[in-house]
């Protein structure tokens, strides 16, 4: 990992994505070598970077495609030794409210 990798200081509460090598147990289950990851940052450590995952958009609790809401969106953390890339994105729009059938 570059010394200036950005991700080492990025601001808690900085919305962001990261793509990240697989462990080869991951890589070999999800039949591909990299994944990417979309959260907010909770803290950075010299050895990980944790992200609350962001699947959801930001006017209503996170959730997972069209399925139930989830209280409180998982912590992810990501070692630092295994991001390739990552940038901050910006929030989600809130979402539209559904229109009256």
């Amino acid at each position: 990992m570059p010394d200036d990798a950005p991700w080492t200081t990025w601001a808690p509460g900085t919305r962001v994505v990261v793509r990240r090598r697989l462990a080869p147990d991951e890589a070999a289950a999800a039949g591909k070598p990299l994944t990417d990851v979309i959260g907010v940052v909770v803290r950075t450590t010299p050895t990980e970077l944790v992200l609350r995952e962001d699947a959801g958009g930001s006017a209503a609790p996170p959730h997972r495609g069209h399925g139930t809401h989830d209280d409180v969106p998982p912590l992810v953390t990501v070692p630092l030794d295994a991001i390739v890339a990552g940038k901050p994105v910006p929030p989600r729009p809130p979402r539209r409210p559904a229109s009256p059938r």
